[in-house]
């Protein structure tokens, strides 16, 4: 067998179902043993695609998402999509193919230090010299990938090893390969209890709840501690959402630039789980918390317990277990319950224009009426992704009572052009399920080539193109601002007709209640639906 064939082996032994990718230099041996042991090759016009892909599918199943791009430019720009997975802790596997290794250095095609490049994005990277090397350096790039705060991990395989003949080890020595690691670390007793203490002096316990929540696929003790505390849960705008049910303790996204209730500066007490501290809940420094407020951090990465502060108590666990461990502790503990209503009467007024205010007529067709519309469609089923600044905060404002794990946006990166590559990511695993994207103008263009590779290998999908001819979200911060935007007004596009160009079907809508309907229809199509809807910028207080 050749090490292309040990290594397609390897990934199928492990759940990889789809290899994404743009055929280059170095690849040929890999999509050829691919194609040969059955291993589905989804292929893309930009290898920027590629990598958003294997990023959306570690980022959607905790499982390892796999992309392969050649060297050179191909391999920096399929980083894009390593680099959003590193933002957000996602597992994501890039094979970068290379020229023969005998003439590395002296100035082969595309001769590039791709490992050294990727290392500071990856969790593990390596070069692989030897084809006998392959099966044990797939398992430590998988081991790093899902252990602890899961990551991006890279190998590069030039095309001797790819070639080179060894001898078939057969089925007799190989073992199981685990698809996941089980990264469940319960904390110290110790600190359990000495947080339980802290907990129980608290009148005014907020719980912030980010992407290792999700990871940790803890949202039942989640739900279980809010309830006991009567604290308020927040999710940091662009983590993953965990909370996969309506509770009354959730409040909704904290650091989005259309702001939050004011909940946070007077929590006297902020439960991390599995969220980093930064802007988005303003570094937990005053005036974001009071001066004096205590934290507590569950996380199951040692690296990450003191990024940014020393907690008061660190949690070393992962948050199923940590937040379990809590929930027992505190057991008959009573809360504060004007503490929570209070928090929840804040939410309610801060999304009220948001959620509750009439729909306006129209036109001018707003966000607001694209948000309604989707309401009414999607269903526990639905897969829906969200990509793009304006139309992104009205998801976030007006339709987050709940943010399950079927809802996904770029991440913490705050990228565009995300999202179509998602969307075809999604529907390659989920090929019964509706899947809807959520767009903006500007995040489409960014990738909307992939139209075209959708189209052709049948992988439909819906997507709402929110067009307010503009980069929305900047405008709308420029008027709080009391400046003048620069750079921010785009033009007008036919994206019904440039859909259509690329094979998919494209539609123009310009009444909001014929939206529902197109959008059901497309959810049916052979092929991928662009929904073109023109609307007014701005948010309700714009």
């Amino acid at each position: 067998m050749l090490g292309a064939d040990l290594l397609i082996r390897e990934l199928l032994d492990r759940g990889v179902s789809n290899l994404y990718t743009l055929c280059g230099n170095g690849l040929d041996p890999i999509l050829m043993a691919a194609q040969k042991a059955g291993l589905r090759v989804i292929d893309v016009r930009n290898e920027q695609a590629a990598g958003y892909m294997a990023d959306a599918v570690g980022r959607l199943t905790r499982r390892v998402g796999v992309a392969a791009a050649s060297a050179g430019v191909a391999h920096v720009n399929a980083l894009t999509g390593v680099c959003n997975a590193w933002f957000d802790g996602a597992p994501m596997l890039l094979i970068t193919g290379a020229t023969d290794s005998a003439t590395v250095g002296r100035g082969h095609f595309q001769d590039m230090d791709t490992v050294g490049i990727s290392r500071p994005l990856c969790k593990f990277a390596q070069w692989l010299d030897r084809p006998e090397r392959i099966p044990l350096a797939v398992q430590e790039a998988f081991s790093a990938a899902l252990s602890g705060r899961p990551g991006p991990v890279h190998l590069t395989i030039p095309m001797d090893v790819m070639r080179a003949e060894m001898a078939d080890l057969g089925t007799a020595r190989r073992k199981p390969k685990p698809t996941i690691y089980d990264s469940r670390a319960a904390a110290d007793p110790a600190a359990v209890k000495e947080a339980a203490r802290i907990i129980r002096r608290s009148t005014r316990p907020m719980i912030i709840a980010g992407s290792g929540a999700f990871y940790a696929d803890a949202f039942q003790p989640l739900a279980r501690l809010a309830r006991i505390l009567k604290a308020p849960v927040a999710v940091p705008i662009w983590d993953r959402g965990v909370i996969e049910e309506p509770i009354p303790e959730f409040v909704g996204v904290i650091g989005a630039a259309s702001g939050e209730p004011k909940i946070l500066p007077e929590a006297d007490l902020v439960l991390l789980a599995g969220a980093k501290v930064d802007y988005r809940i303003g570094y937990l420094e005053p005036p974001a918390v009071p001066p004096g407020a205590k934290v507590i951090r569950l996380e199951i990465d040692p690296r990450e317990m003191a990024q940014s502060i020393q907690p008061d108590v660190p949690l070393l666990c992962d948050p199923q277990s940590g937040l379990t461990q809590l929930a027992g502790a505190l057991k008959g503990h009573r809360g504060n319950r004007i503490w929570i209503q209070e928090a929840r009467r804040r939410a309610y007024e801060f999304h009220r224009a948001w959620r509750e205010a009439p729909v306006p007529a129209s036109p001018p067709v707003t966000g607001r009426h694209v948000i309604e519309a989707v309401k009414k469609v999607i269903t526990r089923d639905t897969f829906l992704l969200v990509d793009g600044g304006n139309i992104g905060q009205w998801f976030h404002m007006a339709m987050c009572d709940r943010y399950p794990a079927r809802w996904m946006t770029c991440g913490a990166s705050g990228v565009v052009g995300w999202g179509i590559p998602a969307a075809i990511a999604v529907r390659s695993l989920y090929p019964q399920n509706p899947v809807l994207l959520l767009s903006g103008d500007g995040s489409a263009t960014f990738t909307i080539a992939e139209l075209e590779a959708a189209s052709r290998q049948k992988l439909p999908f819906v997507c709402v193109v929110a067009d307010d001819c503009a980069w929305g979200v900047v405008i709308s911060m420029s008027r709080r601002r009391g400046s003048i935007p620069v750079g921010a007004k785009l033009g007008p596009i036919q994206f019904a007709k440039v859909a259509q160009g690329f094979g998919a079907r494209g539609v123009l809508i310009t009444d909001p209640k014929q939206l529902p309907a197109a959008i059901k229809e497309g959810f049916s199509a052979e092929y991928p639906t662009l929904i073109h809807v023109p609307i007014a910028g701005g948010g309700p207080t714009d």
